[in-house]
């Protein structure tokens, strides 16, 4: 996103874009650990799963991560992003839809930037909490 100056960018307490992805599968999971070379057997071997005592396979911690950044960059790009903090809380389970989105919590002006701090949150349609995150953006003349 783009904005023609500073001063539009935002204010505390505005919502960025909510980004959801429904119905994760298990082929989900497999895809991503194609992808991201996290081939962790909990993420898809019903045995080993049982034999670690979990209940049924899950989802890899940076695929939520993943999708909770996308809430960053498409908010603000990628260009401005200058550190993301992520913290899991539960398991991302096949069948379930997760929901990211950040809300802006503090907003430091300066001559030349704007730096914003942001909250960053990941949950499913139950409202189970998945992850909460953090994430900085500066915005200056050079990525406005």
């Amino acid at each position: 996103m783009s904005f023609d100056s500073l001063e539009d960018a935002v204010e505390v307490g505005d919502e960025g874009p909510r980004i959801t992805v429904e119905d994760i599968s298990r082929e989900t999971f497999v895809r991503y650990a194609g992808a991201s070379g996290d081939f962790n057997p909990l993420h898809y071997d019903d045995e080993h799963v049982r034999n670690a005592d979990y209940e049924g396979v899950f989802g890899q911690g940076m695929f939520v991560a993943g999708i909770v950044s996308r809430v960053v960059t498409q908010w603000f790009g990628i260009e401005g992003v200058s550190t993301f903090d992520i913290r899991f809380v539960e398991k991302v389970l096949p069948e379930e839809t997760i929901h990211a989105f950040g809300v802006v919590e503090e907003v430091q002006e300066a001559p030349d930037a704007t730096t914003i701090e942001l909250a960053l949150t990941a949950e499913t349609d139950e409202g189970t909490e998945l992850a909460t995150g953090t994430a900085t953006v500066t915005l200056g003349e050079s990525n406005l």
